[in-house]
């Protein structure tokens, strides 16, 4: 009785005319609830001998007081301004250590009291790792000691993190180079509390500026201010002794690496004018050349701000771009530049030209490689091979270039040219290992790459390696996964002359294990033996079903059915369908799955697998593709696709006998979001849905938006008919909006859930917002995760578990 009288006030309350609720965080059920709050399995730091690991360990959720700490939102940085690191970064609270041939993880002792623990970075030789721990008021540098097993803190000025990662190891190992807060800052400006000294004002001079909808920006002259003073940071060498050497003045550096070689620094400071309309990475950019005692060699780049970019996904800036340091080389600078002035719609046979440059920087930069597509890397080998990519958005492509280094014809040989959302035609990736000078390079015995891919293919997933010779191109394959009951994930080679793998192995029921594997002595020797603590579900019917849209392209989701439930019976019960859509520019790729009912069964926040402890079926990652092949672009008939990927989906399972196909529910979280309303306007397959962070008023992102590059302008009926906030009269389908209201997506803004509400509630329809205090785009504090799951349970079991007949409308036909 109880049960009913609650549904009923929860119907009540969500119908009701009351424009706002106060109500406290909530629980879920105790059989969600049983599933959420349990241990995390440590992350993995493997070292690259492969003989021993560093386990970190941490919770799985923040709490919602230190999301309300104080946190600035500047040039698309999130800061806490008292401790000065991302307000939004993960900490790590335990660290132990196991060799590979130990039982048991040792702990790490000397660590601090209540650790915040991040930013870990291994030492050149790999004896230590050095790590940042966040006080109430600071980050420190620590050291963690991997023979003895101890960690030490190093006295320093308080770091300053707000920029990344503050701690880089100098070549020798001895010290480290270390970003610190300047005794230059000036106190931060109160925003809130600041008397205006006048309007903050933008202009254009005629030239087009189509950037997407960021968030986060520069506002005002006092959000310019603190930006400046939050982003500099003075550079001191700091020895393991705790001996503190200034190394650099003041500045605003954002990008610290070091040359193979370790004797050169190229340091990327920030530069004025500020932009209020794109973030900081697009700022002006100085990049100068150090000696390791700070003396300046050379600048080697200089970028302007940029604003304003050609139209289209593949539009580059002109100048040198993705400059770095060359992997197999003492000290050789590489970066791209474009040939086609950075506009995809010039028609060129080149796109980029690739150039390297070697210390001391004086002599004319060599011409490498010319790219058909846009660059974008390469992976080194040695002076006569290495591997270069490009690709091109528009067609989906991509092309594997190998060239040689050393050569002077500036051109190398394609050697795959694919659609790289073929996932049944990928050859895999290189297999690296780490040279003298400690950066990861190609692997290379007798002549061969080695490649390791998933290997996804019609009959299932099957993990490979494989030789590729230089000479011919052609492969062979030397090891490929057998499994038809486990899922064997290869995580990268250590040692491909002994054949060592490191792999990871897990089942429905088994949770995800470390393993050696070695492929010449087929032998497999387990290093990690993490717990199930999902035990409860462990037994629940699992499998990818694939099925047909009714212009017959193949889709496929994963299928669960109710824990205990009878498969003999065939009882007929409610159904979850949680999907996120996919665009495709070719038929082939958008059928192929990349599903594997052999995955081992996590549930995370975001999941629906809770609900099978509910009495619900749950079809996870149903497929969802939009596909525009030829001239045609996926999004011309996004709603009819959409449509018919949902009926698809609810005519299969239903098929299979599981199902009441009038109790179904539908669901998903930013883009999935969006998809989940336009189904509820546009269809009456759905008892109700859920709809979490999403974007509804396309008109609100004018500028492309997911994968459209066309921009409001260009084709309005595209925007109009995509956006649910136009079809707001067309909801008669019950819908739960959830929103993190500090959400920092680009697109979706909180406003966009708010006014969208505003509409469905001016026209009738049922609907429920839930503004999520401090949360961003993805969800992090226990308390809103909890609550949460409760909004979606008692969504579920209102609207679609005890959905009444009355209700059911037998029309499934496409919605005006």
């Amino acid at each position: 009785m109880k049960k009913v009288l609650f549904s009923l006030s929860f119907l009540l309350v969500v119908s009701s005319t009351i424009a706002q609720i106060n109500l406290d965080y909530q629980k879920p059920p105790k059989e969600i609830l049983d599933l959420v709050d349990v241990p995390r399995a440590p992350s993995v730091r493997m070292n690259t001998n492969g003989d021993t690991m560093l386990l970190l360990y941490r919770d799985s959720y923040k709490d919602i007081a230190t999301l309300s700490e104080k946190e600035l939102r500047l040039g698309g940085l999130r800061i806490n301004p008292k401790t000065n690191i991302g307000s939004r970064v993960t900490y790590f609270n335990n660290v132990k250590i196991k060799g590979v041939t130990e039982k048991e993880a040792r702990q790490i002792t000397g660590l601090p009291d209540n650790p915040k623990l991040s930013n870990f970075s291994w030492s050149p030789d790999e004896s230590k790792m050095a790590l940042t721990n966040t006080i109430d008021d600071a980050v420190e540098v620590w050291i963690l000691d991997v023979a003895t097993a101890k960690a030490s803190k190093l006295a320093t000025p308080a770091l300053n993190a707000n920029m990344g990662n503050p701690i880089r190891w100098f070549k020798d190992g001895s010290s480290l180079l270390v970003k610190v807060i300047p005794d230059s800052r000036k106190a931060l400006i109160n925003t809130a509390e600041a008397v205006p000294t006048g309007p903050t004002i933008s202009t254009s001079d005629g030239s087009k500026a189509q950037n997407r909808t960021y968030q986060d920006l520069l506002q005002n002259p006092n959000d310019v201010f603190n930006f400046e003073q939050l982003a500099t940071s003075s550079l001191i060498k700091l020895d393991l002794n705790g001996i503190i050497t200034p190394w650099k003045e003041a500045a605003m550096y954002s990008g610290i690496s070091l040359s193979p070689d370790g004797k050169y620094w190229m340091i990327t400071v920030i530069e004025k004018p500020f932009s209020y309309i794109v973030p900081y990475r697009r700022f002006p950019q100085t990049s100068v050349v150090y000696n390791v005692d700070g003396t300046i060699v050379k600048t080697v780049n200089e970028v302007p701000l940029i604003e304003e970019l050609p139209k289209g996904f593949m539009a580059a800036r002109k100048g040198k771009r993705r400059m770095q340091w060359r992997s197999d080389a003492p000290a050789t600078l590489v970066w791209a530049e474009v040939l086609d002035n950075g506009d995809p719609e010039v028609d060129v046979a080149f796109r980029d030209q690739v150039f390297m440059q070697a210390a001391p920087f004086t002599n004319t930069p060599q011409k490498v490689l010319q790219t058909v597509g846009r660059f974008s890397g390469i992976q080194w080998g040695n002076d006569q091979t290495a591997i270069a990519y490009d690709y091109w958005w528009n067609t989906r492509n991509t092309k594997t270039y190998l060239f040689d280094p050393s050569s002077k014809s500036n051109n190398g040989k394609i050697i795959t040219d694919r659609n790289y959302q073929d996932v049944y035609s990928d050859p895999g990736a290189f297999v690296t290992h780490e040279n003298e000078y400690g950066r990861y390079v190609l692997t290379i015995e007798n002549n061969e790459l080695f490649l390791t891919g998933d290997g996804y293919s019609e009959k299932g997933q099957f993990p490979f390696i494989d030789a590729m010779s230089l000479k011919t191109g052609k492969t062979k394959r030397m090891y490929e996964s057998t499994y038809t009951d486990k899922l064997e994930n290869l995580l990268g080679a250590i040692d491909m002359k002994k054949g060592e793998i490191l792999v990871r192995i897990e089942s429905p029921t088994e949770y995800p294990n470390y393993y050696i594997r070695n492929i010449k002595k087929d032998k497999l020797t387990q290093i990690t033996d993490f717990e199930n603590p999902f035990a409860s579900i462990q037994d629940v019917h699992k499998e990818v079903i694939t099925y047909k849209r009714d212009d017959g392209l193949e889709l496929s989701g994963t299928l669960y059915l109710p824990v205990g439930y009878d498969k003999e019976k065939k009882e007929k019960m409610p159904m979850i369908l949680w999907a996120y859509p996919e665009e495709f520019k070719d038929k082939n790729s958008a059928s192929q799955s990349t599903k594997n009912a052999n995955a081992f069964t996590f549930p995370y926040y975001g999941s629906m697998i809770y609900w099978i402890t509910r009495g619900y079926v749950v079809l996870d990652d149903a497929s969802f593709p939009i596909v525009g092949e030829g001239d045609e672009e996926p999004n011309d008939s996004f709603r009819k696709q959409l449509v018919a990927n949902g009926k698809a989906a609810i005519d299969a399972v239903d098929a299979l006998g599981y199902i009441d196909r009038n109790r179904v529910g539908v669901g998903g979280h930013s883009y999935g979001a969006f998809m989940t309303a336009n189904l509820l306007s546009h269809s009456n397959l759905f008892a109700a849905g859920i709809a979490r962070s999403g974007a509804y008023n396309r008109t609100l992102t004018p500028f492309g938006f997911q994968s459209e590059q066309r921009s409001y302008w260009e084709a309005p009926e595209v925007y109009y008919n995509m956006s649910p906030f136009m079809h707001a009269d067309k909801m008669k389908t019950p819908l739960l909006l959830v929103h993190g209201v500090a959400d920092n997506n680009s697109g979706t803004y909180p406003l966009q859930s708010e006014r969208y509400f505003n509409a469905l509630k001016g026209l009738g329809a049922t609907a429920r917002l839930v503004m999520l205090p401090k949360e961003s785009h993805g969800y992090r504090a226990k308390e809103s995760i909890l609550h949460l799951l409760w909004e979606q349970d008692q969504w579920l079991d209102t609207y679609v578990k005890n959905r009444g007949t009355s209700e059911i409308n037998d029309d499934e036909e496409l919605k005006n």
